[in-house]
């Protein structure tokens, strides 16, 4: 295994394997254990754990770590220790490494239990304690909720009532929960009171896996790295924004979660609304988490939604038939959906921010599933250069000019810019530059999951959005969930493999623009 920069003893030493001009994730965390609940579903099997032995593979946890699963199956140590390893061979980013496993190994422990299981508690307790004092985790603790928001409450009320959410000086404690945080402003305010009762809010970390990634991190440095762009990110060059999530796949076994969620609270109001907060933030101070909160409060804070919402806003669901060569099954027919369910797989809205630098640039949001493609992407397209010296070509060929940033797949970005034809005519049509991460970089991006776990371990949280920013996010979708609810209208069938419903494509047309087709 890749020496460590931690001793047994948590002591800072030199790594000699590590390039000091190397600045992939270099901060290594100290001392300390991850308590998941919830190990037996597919975020834990599928991104938690390789994640956890990514980061281990990469000399960034300490030889003092330890993993400790929480369930109710009947598994001793080795058992989960088993599954652990299955998981990292068959999920994992890096290369399995025995002796990387081995380290790690040491360290993995199993606690059986439900979360109303009082003794269960209690050996978790008791385990905790034999890691400080037999791994040297020094009493610092980060206990990661991959569980429906539901248990939220309980499982807090027993870390806190069995001592396991209080630490004493020098030690800390720390709580990870995943999305859905509510799903209104009501149960957002209710979910965060419970939290916050145990755990102070700075230990608390609220996962968005969209932040960890590599290209929405890389908003912040296009932006405020470069000369180029910044004087045109205004409202004087900026006809209009898109921000898209398209998927390609149905509910994928997430129906038992997804039905009366839908596309917008499970995608609009979180990641969609943190990239539109990236992508029209004013520069902060520092990357200090502070500061650049602050910021995107500061947008979120200036949206403002259109008067009529029925006409800047559009939901769709995804009908059965053929989809790149295979019949596919209606979002209706898919197994655990009720028959008459109201659920939108699509959804699509406009709004308004209320700042001198946005103000008259619409923002359009759309996500949803068995679409076009998988992609996710930020389009911001300026205004038409005057035509003056081009009259006798197509107003059509004579295009918008475009920055594009792709968060997934193929990470990077395009500018797209007229460009003359060869030719003895003077024609101009439109051309893109594309920046590519796996063209211009050898290394591979770290996984999300990588990114956030390194960063709730070392206590560094730039990346997750506090309690403001989630109500701030709620205040803005709320108005359309209510609306949609109020008219009782069912979501506009749209065939798979397409762009959306028809409704979708007319709220761009009244502001006389179109979607993008990536």
């Amino acid at each position: 295994m890749p020496e460590n920069d931690y001793g047994a003893t948590g002591s800072k030493r030199r790594n000699p394997l590590r390039d000091p001009r190397d600045r992939r994730l270099n901060r290594i965390a100290g001392p300390s254990s991850l308590v998941l609940f919830g190990v037996t579903g597919d975020l834990a099997r599928k991104k938690l754990m390789p994640a956890v032995y990514d980061l281990a593979n990469r000399g960034l946890l300490p030889p003092s770590f330890a993993l400790v699963g929480f369930a109710r199956r009947e598994w001793e140590n080795e058992d989960f220790a088993e599954e652990v390893k299955a998981s990292v061979k068959q999920y994992a980013r890096t290369p399995f490494d025995e002796a990387v496993w081995a380290q790690l190994n040491e360290g993995v422990r199993f606690v059986q239990g439900s979360f109303d299981d009082d003794e269960a508690f209690e050996r978790l307790k008791d385990t905790l304690a034999q890691l400080d004092e037999q791994r040297g985790t020094r009493g610092n603790h980060a206990f990661y909720l991959s569980i429906p928001p539901k248990a939220f409450e309980q499982v807090c009320r027993q870390l806190s009532e069995h001592g396991l959410a209080q630490a004493t000086d020098g030690q800390w404690r720390r709580v990870v929960i995943e999305k859905p945080f509510g799903h209104n402003l009501e149960s957002a305010r209710k979910l965060n009171d419970i939290v916050e009762s145990v755990f102070p809010p700075d230990a608390v970390f609220r996962i968005d896996h969209y932040l960890g990634k590599e290209t929405v991190q890389n908003i912040l440095a296009l932006r405020f790295a470069n000369q180029l762009f910044e004087p045109i990110w205004n409202a004087n060059y900026v006809d209009h924004v898109q921000i898209t999530m398209a998927e390609d796949i149905g509910t994928g076994g997430r129906a038992g979660y997804y039905d009366g969620v839908g596309a917008a609270r499970d995608v609009i109001q979180n990641h969609l609304l943190q990239l539109l907060a990236l992508t029209a933030m004013e520069e902060p101070i520092s990357f200090d988490a502070e500061d650049l909160r602050a910021e995107k409060e500061k947008v979120l804070a200036a949206v403002r939604l259109p008067e009529d919402l029925s006409l800047h806003s559009a939901r769709g669901q995804f009908a059965g038939g053929w989809q790149g060569g295979e019949l596919v099954k209606g979002y209706l027919e898919e197994d655990g959906i009720p028959a008459d369910s109201t659920t939108e797989t699509y959804a699509a809205i406009r709004v308004d921010i209320h700042t001198r630098r946005w103000s008259g640039v619409p923002f359009y949001l759309r996500a949803g599933k068995r679409l076009g493609r998988r992609v996710t992407e930020i389009a911001v397209v300026f205004k038409k250069a005057p035509n003056l010296l081009f009259r006798d070509q197509s107003t059509d060929e004579f295009g918008q000019n475009a920055v594009v940033i792709r968060v997934q797949p193929d990470e990077g970005a395009t500018i797209r810019f007229g460009s003359k034809v060869p030719g003895t005519q003077m024609e101009v049509r439109d051309v893109s530059m594309d920046f590519g991460y796996g063209h211009s970089f050898t290394e591979s991006s770290p996984e999300a999951y990588e990114r956030l776990i390194l960063d709730v371990l070392l206590g560094e949280p730039p990346l997750f959005p506090r309690h403001e920013e989630v109500e701030l996010s709620w205040k803005i979708l709320d108005p359309f969930e209510e609306y949609w609810a109020a008219t009782g209208d069912k979501p506009e069938p749209y065939a798979p493999g397409s762009w959306g419903p028809a409704s979708a494509d007319a709220l761009m047309a009244r502001d006389g623009r179109s979607w993008r087709r990536p």
